[in-house]
């Protein structure tokens, strides 16, 4: 084999998993005889870093080995640390770059137009400096768009899928998506008795800006109601069906999981503070707006309860150490036979290497008709025989 040296790198949200991926290409990388170079701080550690500089480099590039990956596997979010930084859209030269020249162009998200510059020559000459056979992102849609970019640039790239929002095309499953599902149920069950000890209506808000798998799948296994951005409820339908579980609970409570992209018919979610690296905005929270109309239409009390960072902190689960440690073994079979531009990934219940996504289709939604009750706004239950553990048809 003659691939020596490969980068790894870890960008966008933690989740539970990311530093078994890591542990694992370590140790397979020390197998076949292959270096393997930490990249800090996802793609801005191949934007910022001066390599001239030893400080620099000290603080974005870490050589791995199995003494200091050891342990990693035990603990959740990422050894290497992460960010939400474009190398193709850069709103301004980090100090390593600044003097030079990059191409410009103009990026539009919902109105707003700003001037951004493509850095991905410097990125090239790091990798290049650094020796870099091959790399391997770890990352959801956003880190994958840029992968996909370098692979283009002729930058061997081998991607590994993980978002608890579990949307990336062309997998059905990405890491941190069930550990996400067990800690939003476990909240969720506990925090039953005080939503029912004060006969109250529960609404939970979590991630999911433009896909709703974590809300549907949470509501899925918790047996209650739920609003994803793939459809625009009813508003007062949306009330009447908690009021009727309220009224039909002997302990007087119900319940409704939020995605934070979520809306009803003739509204919005509002968004705040500057667009990050790839143009999203914070989203205002679509649960608090639901209380206040829950408020104003019935009089009824509510609980509001944000179920988000808690789903991606802490250790991962079995089906996420589990699907981690595969794909970083898939990761390192598809290197050794010279694949790049490629992804590990799960279809139809099994494990497949397919292309990295185009970044231009957007994340993948959930498919209304078969998974989502747009009536009872609940999960499908019916006509599961023959789907893949996950649900997803094909």
């Amino acid at each position: 084999m003659s691939t020596k040296r490969i980068g790894i790198l870890t960008g966008g949200g933690d989740v539970p998993g990311l530093n078994s991926v890591i542990k694992s290409v370590v140790y397979r990388g020390a197998e076949i005889g292959c270096d393997v170079i930490g990249i800090r701080r996802g793609w801005e550690g191949l934007t910022h870093v001066n390599l001239k500089d030893p400080a620099s480099k000290a603080r974005y590039v870490l050589p791995l080995n199995r003494e200091n990956t050891r342990t990693i596997d035990r603990t959740g979010g990422t050894f290497l640390h992460s960010s939400r930084t474009n190398p193709a859209k850069m709103k301004k030269l980090p100090p390593a770059l600044e003097g030079k020249q990059f191409e410009t162009k103009e990026s539009t998200k919902k109105g707003v137009t700003s001037t951004v510059f493509d850095v991905t020559p410097a990125v090239l000459k790091n990798i290049e400096t650094l020796g870099l056979d091959y790399l391997i992102a770890i990352g959801g849609d956003d880190t994958l768009s840029y992968a996909a970019a370098l692979d283009r640039k002729g930058m061997k790239v081998i991607a590994v899928p993980k978002t608890m929002d579990n949307d990336v095309r062309n997998t059905e499953y990405c890491i941190g998506f069930s550990t996400a599902i067990t800690r939003a149920m476990n909240a969720i069950d506990r925090q039953r008795t005080t939503i029912g000890s004060h006969e109250r209506i529960g609404i939970f808000r979590m991630f999911g800006r433009d896909a709703g798998y974590t809300a549907l799948y949470t509501a899925y296994v918790t047996a209650v109601r739920c609003c994803i951005p793939e459809y625009k409820v009813d508003l007062k339908h949306l009330i009447d069906l908690l009021l009727h579980d309220k009224r039909n609970n002997p302990s007087n409570y119900s319940l409704v999981i939020l995605s934070e992209g979520a809306e009803w018919q003739g509204y919005a979610v509002k968004e705040y503070g500057e667009p990050d690296a790839f143009g999203h905005r914070k989203k205002m929270s679509v649960a608090e707006d639901l209380s206040d109309e829950i408020k104003r239409a019935t009089g009824e009390e509510t609980v509001v309860s944000d179920l988000t960072y808690d789903l991606r902190s802490g250790s991962p689960d079995f089906v996420d150490r589990l699907v981690a440690f595969t794909f970083a073994g898939m990761a390192m079979d598809a290197l050794e036979e010279g694949k790049s531009g490629v992804m590990t990934a799960i279809n139809e219940g099994r494990y497949a290497i397919v292309p990295i996504p185009d970044p231009k289709l957007g994340p993948r939604k959930v498919d209304i008709p078969s998974m989502y009750n747009t009536e009872r706004c609940r999960p499908k239950y019916d006509h599961k025989l023959g789907l893949p553990i996950f649900l997803t048809r094909p």
